[in-house]
């Protein structure tokens, strides 16, 4: 769609937002569904106090959202991944004409939290990984889901982790998610950062990114921090 569908509640006042989120009520079901699996039987080479790791999952909002709530997350940046700086803009992005996927960067404790860990919440609660360019009302190649490793280690485990899920069955379908190489990371306009802590009322974070947060704190209680980081 032209509009981002998550810009829809800004018609609510001339009645079309009901009227779209009634049509798109299907898509609805499995953004909504949490799917706990195992975690990775190969585990990441992580040293140190801090380790970065990007994640795609459809509308940024909450998959920033999802990983502030993680224990051991230092930060989660909202931005886009897979093309140049010239066309990293919500405007540019929206389009569909551009390679970027809207993402977050997570710093995080490996100390803390490792990145099977942060991986198992990302394929559980975050994002459907069976539907190519689309995570609930949103469609677009900007939505595709992906894993961006930073490191040789990450990569090898990403690869590992969708194979071992594909062959296990988890889902019906295929995993569609693929494993991108890193380019370079860009973050998003400032109105976009920590907009679900700064919006909790607003109408698509309430229909879609809410239930997110409490699967993770229902089905990762020791994971989940109530306090989300900021920024």
């Amino acid at each position: 769609m032209n509009l981002p569908s998550r810009l829809l509640p800004l018609l609510a006042g001339i009645g079309l937002f009901g009227a779209a989120l009634t049509v798109l009520e299907p898509a609805a079901l499995a953004a909504e569904e949490a799917k706990v699996i195992p975690a990775p039987k190969l585990k990441a080479a992580e040293s140190g106090k801090q380790a970065v790791a990007v994640f795609a999952g459809g509308c940024f909002w909450g998959v920033e959202g999802v990983f502030s709530h993680i224990k051991g997350v230092k930060s989660a940046v909202s931005g886009y991944h897979g093309d140049g700086k010239a066309n990293a803009t919500y405007d540019e992005v929206s389009s569909g004409r551009t390679r970027h996927a809207e993402a977050v960067r997570v710093v995080y404790d490996p100390a803390q939290v490792s990145y099977g860990q942060l991986l198992q919440v990302f394929f559980s609660v975050v994002a459907d990984p069976t539907t190519l360019n689309r995570q609930g009302p949103d469609s677009g190649t900007q939505y595709r889901t992906a894993l961006v490793p930073t490191s040789k280690s990450q990569a090898q485990v990403a690869r590992a982790y969708i194979a071992e899920l594909d062959k296990a069955g988890a889902w019906k379908r295929r995993i569609v998610t693929a494993v991108e190489p890193y380019k370079a990371f860009y973050p998003a306009e400032a109105y976009h950062q920590d907009f679900m802590f700064k919006n909790p009322t607003h109408p698509y974070i309430v229909r879609w990114d809410a239930v997110k947060v409490s699967n993770l704190k229902r089905t990762f209680p020791a994971l989940y921090m109530a306090k989300p980081v900021r920024g």
